[in-house]
């Protein structure tokens, strides 16, 4: 896939977070630059607390930074946010149980007033896009976690945002399931031409989905270094098997453990 652009969507300078906690505060976040340009497919790795959540959730402006600056398709990300400039994956699907596929799907298009037809229209085709338009009409307690997913994502991509933030959203998977959905993420990636930006705990899905792996240290979290992912596409279940995917995988190994020095 080429990148062409010579605009970041994401810019990131000396960004810093700080949480007030009892007694005193916690530096969560600290001195991160960070520069995503339209097309890539980021993931964000590092251990637990070390801010990968908190710089996503920076960049979709759920929670304002304490320094630095950040630029989201070179806008503030509260303007960006007002714009629809991104869709966002949790780590649980938050489907409304009460409101089946279709009308979870339709539910941002709603919030936006669109015209019930053209709303319609628009979930059906991104369920057709995730492979769910035969369960239109099921509810989120009739699907696997898998399926829950994808109706999560179809429901970001639903508004067609140009950025796509998913935070850890395969992580309670089991690994058969997960490295189907990866599958399916780099297809829909393709086709769509969106920018991700992923968090994992997972060196190996890092390595398998991305363009490039951003390696953050343990608290207060910083940017140990990034990764230039150089395997190519499309890729496949034998990608994983590759000696250069075993190569990157170390190098991303080698980088954790320093940030823990």
């Amino acid at each position: 896939m080429t990148l062409v652009s010579t605009q970041p969507i994401v810019s990131a300078r000396k960004l810093g977070m700080v949480f007030p906690v009892p007694g005193g505060q916690t530096v969560a976040l600290q001195d991160a630059d960070l520069s995503i340009m339209p097309g890539e497919f980021i993931s964000l790795i590092g251990p637990s607390g070390c801010g990968k959540t908190t710089l996503l959730r920076l960049m979709a402006d759920l929670i304002q930074p304490t320094g630095g600056d950040l630029l989201i398709a070179g806008q503030a990300p509260g303007v960006a946010r007002r714009a629809r400039q991104y869709g966002y994956v949790f780590q649980a699907p938050a489907l409304m149980e009460w409101r089946n596929v279709l009308q979870n799907v339709m539910l941002p298009l709603q919030v936006m007033k669109y015209p019930a037809p053209q709303r319609q229209a628009r979930a059906r085709e991104m369920l057709n896009l995730v492979g769910l338009e035969q369960f239109e009409r099921s509810y989120p307690w009739q699907l696997s976690g898998g399926m829950q997913q994808r109706v999560s994502i179809a429901r970001a991509l639903a508004f067609d945002p140009p950025l796509l933030f998913m935070d850890e959203p395969f992580g309670a998977l089991d690994e058969i399931t997960r490295e189907k959905l990866n599958l399916e993420l780099l297809r829909l990636w393709r086709e769509t031409g969106k920018t991700v930006i992923f968090v994992t705990h997972s060196i190996s899905e890092a390595v398998f989905l991305s363009t490039r792996v951003v390696v953050m240290t343990a608290r207060p979290g910083r940017i140990e270094g990034i990764v230039n992912v150089d395997l190519p596409q499309p890729r496949s279940d034998e990608t994983r098997e590759e000696p250069r995917f075993f190569e990157l995988a170390t190098r991303i190994r080698e980088l954790l453990k320093k940030g823990h020095a």
